[in-house]
């Protein structure tokens, strides 16, 4: 009877211990990820652009979701559809979060047709349609980093993420482990495809979370700026 107890406050000493120690373990490199790389600092503002609300719609002070939507955003139900339940729905309840997608003037109309078709009655406070002349978009996209291009009716369906400083953030290296092992020369991340859910759900969630880990820790005095990988920022643009 005495060996069954013993056995037992030992099997549930090890239950008890096991994760705690693995937590320990882990809770060393909370701390010394890599931030989520600047990979242009030189990103326009919207100071040029009207916006859907009373209020300024601005990139400053926001960690933004910025979109392209063009002439006639309704076609591309499914770029938005994606980006508002794979993303907005998840991080909307973050401070200053916001998505702004960029239409030409004369499209306020397109833009509630859309925001009807992707809005099932949530809270779209985080929201934006902002609004302005070809030359302006045309402006803001190539302040951006990026290897896509506009078509015709200023869209794409690549969106991109801007911090609160205005500086576009990504990745500078995305090779994956296998890649890296088979000495694959490395490629970037400058931009989010929304048709691809798996892209939108996996890395650009992973992004953001990575974005809002660095803020929280920067409130909280924890934030390290070493660990950032040391890597050139190429200034040229596409």
């Amino acid at each position: 009877m005495e060996t069954n107890k013993i056995r037992r406050n030992v099997i549930l000493g090890i239950l008890f211990f096991l994760p705690v120690g693995f937590l320990l373990m882990l809770y060393p490199s909370t701390h010394n990820y890599d931030p989520l790389e600047i990979v242009d600092e030189d990103v326009s503002d919207l100071q040029l652009f009207s916006s859907n609300t009373e209020d300024d719609v601005l990139l400053e002070d926001h960690i933004t979701i910025l979109g392209f939507f063009g002439n006639d955003p309704v076609k591309n139900v499914i770029a938005a559809s994606n980006l508002k339940e794979l993303v907005y729905d998840k991080f909307k309840g973050f401070k200053k979060f916001q998505i702004v997608i960029v239409l030409p003037k004369g499209t306020e109309a397109q833009a509630k047709a859309l925001q009807k078709e992707i809005n099932n009655y949530d809270d779209m406070r985080f929201w934006h349609y902002v609004f302005g002349q070809p030359n302006d978009i045309k402006t803001l996209f190539n302040s951006l980093k990026t290897e896509e291009s506009l078509d015709d009716k200023l869209f794409t369906d690549h969106v991109f993420i801007v911090d609160k400083d205005v500086k576009q953030r990504g990745r500078l290296d995305d090779r994956e482990e296998r890649e890296i092992k088979k000495e694959i020369p490395a490629y970037p991340l400058y931009s989010y495809d929304c048709i691809e859910v798996a892209e939108v759900k996996n890395k650009m969630s992973d992004d953001l979370r990575i974005l809002f880990t660095e803020y929280r820790q920067k409130r909280k005095g924890k934030f390290d700026s070493s660990a950032r990988r040391k890597e050139d920022i190429k200034t040229d643009k596409k």
